[in-house]
């Protein structure tokens, strides 16, 4: 008599990503290391940061380094074309913050499955619907390593078919 219990949809689904990734981390996407800014600088300075490195997405953190948030490039870039701010503002006028309270923050490690990004990614983990980068932190959430997008896994994939 087996002890096993039987096979579901879900583990189905699982067995699928297994196979993809074959148990690859975020530290094999080799993310490149975050360019963050702080929220005193000036627009232009976040703007020339991002596209001399063609990154899209500025992490903005504190003076001792906490992630406060982050600045999306083609936004910033959509925001002066509106006039809505200018070269000389601060980052802070046109950042996204991180909500602290009454929203789960997901944290992102090199060591977190590549299974677990992607479902991240697509909006499947704790509700907090589609995102377009994932920050890579220490488990401590003290130390920005990283920015991982979707682009990277896919680009992951490919290189490994």
């Amino acid at each position: 008599m087996s002890t096993e219990a039987p096979a579901t949809a879900n583990d189905d689904y699982q067995s699928l990503w297994a196979n993809k990734y074959r148990g690859a981390t975020v530290e094999d996407l080799e993310p490149p290391p975050a360019l963050s800014c702080r929220p005193t600088d000036p627009v232009s300075h976040a703007l020339m940061s991002g596209l001399e490195r063609d990154y899209t997405h500025l992490t903005v953190t504190s003076e001792n380094r906490a992630l406060l948030g982050y600045i999306s490039i083609p936004r910033l870039q959509q925001l002066l074309k509106e006039g809505k701010v200018k070269d000389s503002d601060p980052v802070e006028a046109a950042m996204q913050k991180f909500r602290r309270r009454g929203t789960r923050y997901k944290v992102i490690t090199l060591e977190t499955p590549l299974e677990e990004l992607e479902a991240f990614f697509n909006g499947g983990v704790d509700g907090l619907g589609r995102q377009e980068f994932a920050v890579v932190t220490d488990g401590s959430r003290k130390f920005v390593l990283g920015v991982a997008t979707k682009e990277d896994l896919e680009s992951f994939v490919k290189r490994r078919a």
